[in-house]
């Protein structure tokens, strides 16, 4: 399995395909357009977003969260074009937080602990590469801490002798916020699926 170039990829449209109702669901506050000033931005994927977006949007410190499609190709993607494997997206958690609150390396020790980061392309039962680990940041040293993060728990797996750690840690990609069922699913679907799953080594 793997993830399609730019010219296997479905064309895709020059405008979203719907529409995307803006208001955080649990909190009321806004989720699209551009981060706010005075905040950071984060994006992660750690398979199925719907369980991965509460995980964060629980954390003091987090202003809001959204689940989108990034890190693929095909411009302005459906869900259903995603899951086909044919875009070379991968579902995403958009995280905008007050770094005087909560530190990126925080946010990271979750993400770390949340999921299983050696799976490759899956989480689980959740199989496609819409559904692999991993990092998209703004700057080099963004990137350097998600780094460090990622040699600590790659040093914990191992003491516990799991896999090496798959996980992409790129540059922020483009961000298509995904249709707005999807949007705080969880909250709005208490009993609704959830594949979040870690590994059961912790961070520290």
């Amino acid at each position: 399995m793997s993830i399609p170039s730019a010219e296997q990829a479905l064309p895709g449209r020059s405008q979203p395909a719907y529409v995307v109702n803006d208001g955080h669901y649990v909190h009321g506050r806004p989720f699209l357009g551009e981060c706010p000033q005075g905040l950071a931005q984060l994006m992660v994927g750690m398979g199925c977003f719907w369980g991965a977006e509460r995980r964060f949007w629980m954390i003091e410190g987090v202003y809001s969260t959204s689940v989108g499609y990034g890190a693929g190709h095909t411009p302005n993607p459906t869900y259903e074009e995603v899951c086909s494997g044919l875009t070379g997206h991968n579902e995403l958690v958009r995280i905008w937080y007050n770094p005087a609150e909560v530190t990126l390396e925080t946010l990271l020790q979750v993400f770390w602990q949340s999921h299983d980061p050696t799976q490759g392309m899956r989480q689980g039962n959740d199989i496609g590469t819409q559904y692999r680990s991993g990092i998209y940041l703004a700057d080099a040293a963004e990137r350097q801490i998600a780094e460090q993060t990622r040699d600590h728990y790659q040093h914990q797996l191992s003491k516990a002798g799991l896999a090496d750690i798959t996980t992409e840690i790129l540059p922020a990609c483009v961000y298509y916020p995904a249709e707005t069922y999807h949007q705080q699913y969880l909250a709005k679907n208490p009993n609704g699926y959830c594949g979040l799953g870690g590994c059961s080594v912790p961070y520290l």
